[in-house]
Order: structure tokens, then sequence, then C-alpha cells
């Protein structure tokens, strides 16, 4: 663990540019920025594809991890871990970043990579619609991707992935995967070199003048409405042969109250309102 709270460096892509300090708090810890994105379901992943005009962003999973040391703290230097298709073009371009690479070049070695992850605890309905806004915790990160040669690193990052998305599933399914499914898994290790946070919460934020106004204080409703993500019952396939598992009935509950705890606590931070001062 950790002996002191690190952060990342801030550089001239990462820093967080605020419309309004008050509304919301930028953070570079390696902390929170990692439990952002270990606990976002789709992480977009940018990159830039030749001969293409646009930037390419996908939808993917993955979370963050050191094969190095596996018992790091979520507070420590980690890589991310991506899960993706064999033969897909993210993956290919991250293949050629591999064989390119000889080692002695300045610049890291792999493939460029934008990752944002994304929360929405709350909609914080103001007194007029310009402060309107959402409680939110917001994550990006900057690194480089390769793929994982390494079989054991590959594995791992497979166990780590797969109980991202229902704590301890991997020990529970058939092990350890065969020679087609891992041929046509691919994991990407991207070395992260800079991160930021943003993150909004409390009550809505309205300007002075607007609330020492009776009569609209009088007819419109302010206040937030939390959001969360909220799992469903297990539904068993056409093929299972057994109860609901523990395990996974356990989960799903104490998730769903983590989400719950989480969206209200970011709408309760600051019970009084929160004051624009006119210009």
């Amino acid at each position: 663990m950790p002996s002191e709270e690190l952060q990342y460096p801030t550089q001239p892509y990462s820093k967080v540019n605020r419309y309004d300090v008050r509304e919301a708090k930028a953070t570079y810890a390696l902390k929170i920025i990692h439990e952002l994105v270990n606990t976002s379901p789709i992480l977009h992943v940018s990159f830039t594809v030749p001969d293409s005009p646009f930037p390419t962003m996908l939808p993917m999973i993955g979370q963050m991890g050191s094969f190095a040391r596996p018992s790091s703290d979520i507070g420590d230097v980690l890589d991310l871990y991506l899960h993706g298709y064999v033969s897909s073009r993210l993956i290919n371009l991250s293949r050629k970043s591999n064989s390119s690479s000889n080692g002695t070049e300045i610049e890291p070695s792999g493939l460029p990579i934008t990752i944002g992850a994304s929360h929405i605890d709350g909609l914080v309905l103001a007194l007029t619609p310009n402060s309107h806004s959402y409680n939110y915790r917001s994550a990006v990160l900057f690194g480089h991707a390769e793929v994982v040669m390494d079989v054991e690193e590959k594995l791992m990052a497979m166990e780590l992935i797969t109980n991202s998305v229902v704590r301890d599933r991997y020990r529970h399914t058939r092990l350890p995967p065969n020679n087609a499914e891992m041929q046509s898994t691919s994991i990407l290790r991207v070395k992260i070199a800079s991160g930021s946070a943003k993150i909004r919460s409390g009550m809505p934020s309205d300007d002075k003048s607007d609330l020492e106004d009776a009569a609209l204080l009088d007819r419109v409703w302010t206040g937030v409405v939390p959001v969360h993500y909220t799992l469903g019952d297990p539904m068993p396939g056409p093929y299972n042969k057994l109860e609901t598992p523990a395990y996974l009935d356990e989960f799903v509950r104490e998730s769903n109250q983590d989400a719950k705890d989480i969206a209200v606590e970011a709408a309760t931070k600051a019970m009084k309102p929160k004051v624009k001062q006119g210009e």
C-alpha cells in the first residue's frame, strides 16, 4: 500500500479545465481515478487510425492491475488491461506498435490511446435551465497500449476482467480457457502516462438574485434526483440446472445497495443550496 497518496503528473493534455470551480473539483489522485475506471461497466477507448480523417472510439471492458506486483493497492502505480478480439483494428494497430519497438526510442512504445470512464450520480434541478447539472464522477487516462504476449499475464488479466463483471465469477466457470479461446482473445496492457478526474456532487447552485426572488422559489421545485446503476434479479439460462448461487445473489444485492448509497451521498454532501454570486 502506498505510504502517501500518489498523483498522476499534470500534463497539458490531462489538465482539467473547469467551467466553474464551485461546481466541480479536479483530482489527479491515482486511488480515485483507478476506482472510477474499475467500477465503470464500459470504458470508451479512443485512438487514431492511419488514413482516417477522424479518431476512432470503442466501448470496451477493462481493469487496472499489475502483473509484476499482484498485491498492489488500487492507489499504487498500475497498468490498465483491456479485453479485445484478436483481429480487431485496435489490437492489430497495437500489435504493429509492439513489433516496431526496438527499445531504444525515447518515446514510450505502444499505440497512444485515451480512455474515458464516467458515472452519473444524480440529476441536479435548479431554478433556471442554465443552472441545471449532473452529479457525476468522470476520469480520463492517457497511455500506450501493447498486446500482452506472456500467457500467465494474459490469464491474470482475463481473471481480473471477468471478476470485474461479477465478483468471484472466474473460478466458478470452466477453467482454464481452451486453446481456441486463448487464440481468439487478445489482452492489451496500457502503460499509463497521465490521468485526471472531475467530480461534481451536492445540491443545485443558483444565482443570488434568483434565490432572493420569493415568487420564483414558490413555483419552481429544486433538488436532486439520485441516479444509480441497478442490477436485476438473475434469470437462469435455457440449459441452466442450478439454483442461483449465493455469490451471485450477494453480488447483486451489495452492488445495488452500494450504488444507491453513492448516489444519495453525492446529493447530500452539500445540503445547503450553493449560491452563485452575481456578476
